[in-house]
């Protein structure tokens, strides 16, 4: 089943700057390793960090986007 991103503001602007793509954040959602924070998840995916949240069966809010 497909992933919907709800991509707040910060994590856009975020991803602009750092060239990530929204298939990019997908495939780190899927793929990458996991550590569970207080309201979500941080994933880690080669070089892209992902801050987010799961608020469906396949819908998940980004709160930020990183490279490490």
């Amino acid at each position: 089943m497909p992933i919907t991103l709800a991509i707040t503001s910060h994590a856009k602007e975020r991803m602009a700057v750092h060239g990530i793509t929204k298939e990019q954040v997908k495939i780190a959602i899927e793929r990458g390793a996991k550590v569970k924070q207080t309201d979500g998840y941080l994933t880690s995916f080669t070089y892209i960090k992902v801050a987010y949240k799961k608020i469906g069966e396949n819908t998940y809010k980004i709160k930020t986007v990183f490279v490490d």
